[in-house]
This record gives C-alpha cells, sequence and structure tokens, in this order.
C-alpha cells in the first residue's frame, strides 16, 4: 500500500516536519531553539512557546520542498510520546487540526520506536531480529527488536539516561549546554586511561549512571581544593576518562545482550549514538563478537521527524490510524 505522509516531531526541543512518500523520505526539516543554551538545559514552557512560533514554517518547508500538495497527503503522523508534555501538545493539536482539516486520518507514533526505525531510512539496513542500544538524554535502553513495529525492552536504566550524566558531567566541568557534544570534542585529544571511575553494578541488563554522576562530582570537588585549575589543565585527559567509562558501560550491557539473545545483529540509535567514542568502540567490539553494526547518520540520531515518518509508513499499511482525541502521553512505554 502506497502513501503520502506528512510527518511531526516536536517531543522536546526540535520542532521538526518531514515528508515521506512510499517509504522514501523526501525530505527532514528541523528548527532547533538555541535559547535553553543560557539557561543551561530545556526549559519546557520556553521549547513549547518555540515550537508555537516554528511549527507553521516548518511544515510549510517540509511541502514546498517535497513538492507534495497538502490535498496530495494521505495522512498526518505525530510524535504522541514520550516527552515534554507542553512540547508534544503543540505538535499533536497541530497534526489533528492539520487533519481534521484536510479529511485525512491520524498515525500516533512513539518516539522510541522511532529512533529504533531511523535505521530503515537509508542503507545499509538490520536484519530481524536485532538489538538496538537506544541512548538519548531521557532514555537508555536496550530494545529487542522482532519487526518494524513489534519490539520488546529488555534492559533500561533504572534512574538517569547516559545523555543525562554527560551533561551534567559538563556542567560540572564549567562547558555551556548541551555539553556532551563538547566532552566528544575535547575526549579526542585525551587520555581515556587517565582517571578511573567506578562502574554501577545492576541486576540483569539494565543501566545506573546516578552513581557516576556523584562520584564524577565529587571528584572534580576534591581535585579542586588541591589544585583550583586542575579542570583547566586536564580538560582533555578528564573528559576523554569520563566518555571512555559511560560509554564502557553502556558496550557492556550490550554485550550481555549479545550473549544472552544469540543475536549479532546490533544497533544504535538516539542522540548519544552521536558520540564518537561510542561509535568507535562499538566498531572495535563488533570486530571481535563478529558482529553486524549499524549506525545512523547523525542527522537521523538527535530528534527528527524523518524517523517519525518511517514508523507512520509501516503503520499506514497496517492501517493502524488514531482517533481524534487522541492525547499527548509524557510517559509512553514501548
Amino acid at each position: 500500500m502506497s502513501a503520502v505522509i506528512l510527518a511531526i516531531e516536536s517531543s522536546c526541543d526540535e520542532t521538526s516536519a518531514a515528508v515521506i512518500s512510499n517509504g522514501k523520505v523526501l525530505n527532514n526539516i528541523i528548527a532547533t531553539q538555541a535559547i535553553h543554551q543560557k539557561y543551561g538545559g530545556v526549559v519546557p514552557e520556553l521549547a513549547s512557546r518555540a515550537h508555537q512560533r516554528n511549527i507553521v514554517a516548518v511544515v510549510d518547508e517540509a511541502l514546498k520542498i517535497s513538492g507534495i500538495k497538502k490535498h496530495e497527503l494521505d495522512a498526518i503522523a505525530f510524535t504522541r510520546g514520550p516527552g515534554l508534555m507542553g512540547s508534544l501538545l503543540v505538535g499533536v493539536s497541530f497534526a489533528k487540526g492539520f487533519a481534521m482539516g484536510l479529511g485525512k486520518p491520524l498515525i500516533e507514533v512513539n518516539h522510541m520506536q522511532a529512533h529504533v526505525l531511523s535505521h530503515f531510512i537509508d542503507d545499509p539496513k538490520p536484519a530481524f531480529p536485532f538489538l538496538c542500544l537506544t541512548v538519548s538524554g531521557g532514555h537508555t535502553q536496550i530494545i529487542l527488536v522482532q519487526d518494524y513495529l513489534a519490539m520488546e525492552v529488555i534492559g533500561e536504566t533504572q534512574d538517569d539516561a547516559v545523555g543525562e550524566a554527560f551533561d551534567k558531567a559538563a556542567k560540572i566541568l564549567g562547558l555551556p549546554y548541551p555539553g556532551g557534544p563538547l566532552i566528544d570534542s575535547y575526549a579526542q585529544q585525551g587520555n581515556e586511561n587517565a582517571y578511573k571511575f567506578s562502574d554501577t553494578d545492576m541486576p540483569g541488563l539494565d543501566f545506573s549512571f546516578s552513581g557516576i554522576k556523584t562520584g564524577f562530582l565529587y571528584f572534580i570537588r576534591d581535585e579542586k581544593k588541591k589544585d583550583e585549575k586542575f579542570v583547566e589543565k586536564n580538560l582533555n585527559d578528564i573528559c576523554a576518562s569520563i566518555q571512555h567509562q559511560l560509554v564502557k558501560m553502556l558496550l557492556k550491557r550490550l554485550e550481555q545482550a549479545s550473549a544472552k539473545t544469540g543475536i549479532k545483529e546490533i544497533a544504535i540509535a538516539g542522540g548519544v549514538s552521536a558520540n564518537s567514542g561510542l561509535r568507535n568502540k562499538l566498531k572495535e567490539l563488533a570486530i571481535r563478537k563478529g558482529w553486524n553494526v549499524y549506525i545512523p547518520k547523525v542527522e537521523y540520531c538527535t530528534d527528527n521527524a524523518a524517523m517519525i515518518a518511517m514508523v507512520a509508513h509501516y503503520k499506514y499499511m497496517n492501517k493502524e490510524f488514531a482517533q481524534l482525541d487522541v492525547a499527548p502521553l509524557a510517559r509512553m512505554p514501548i
């Protein structure tokens, strides 16, 4: 069943729209929100207001670039959750109004499923079943993917997400928001074995990052008491060491998941999957373990509507449509 679908993503601080035709993404328009940088993190109220300002222009641009007219659309897709309630509400409300005005069906999309299906935007594509390590500022999960819309979380963080740990470490070091990419940049010039940080032993395939955040805070505090310029003198090595430990914690669980399930088709997704340390270490591990590894383009790692469109494509083929009274969900399990 062929279809042309407009997809909208507004779960956090990126307003994005994309058009997909017969399973091929035609474009991926993203409006970022720089205003959060001066606050050191995303401010929900400011994010929702920015979505209100951006959404019409972003959707209009996506349609114009695709060459698709509004009446030619077969459905309107949107992120229902998880995410910030105010941000989600803007996208959901716009999608519902747009669909009602055009008399087109609605398709709701789980944001985390969309990160997984970002691997089906371009080649090469993983074969089923595969494991997907989904890592971002709000989530850290190992997902067993049986089919396009059949997924099971087999491991997840019990407290903080790894992306939050990266950003918190950056804030402790005095780096501006978003700090995760800056840690990655400095780490490339440093010695990853310069400093040691402890792991948190969790049962099964679950993660915990609250302990390493606290340990890092105390480490920097104590070293600065000895030398107030400790961070300035050793920034590259500090970043390399904390990144090394966080990546090690992620890949340890992923390796255990592969051994437990016998699956060697391995993918990563989410904002932290853009981290060069994670990408490089995963490739090294794949060689040792005989894995087939799939890493999305950087533009599909962060929040974007192209991945929402990909989920919508398969839901449309299954005729899985939403009701017009659908509401956003800040927490939405896979």
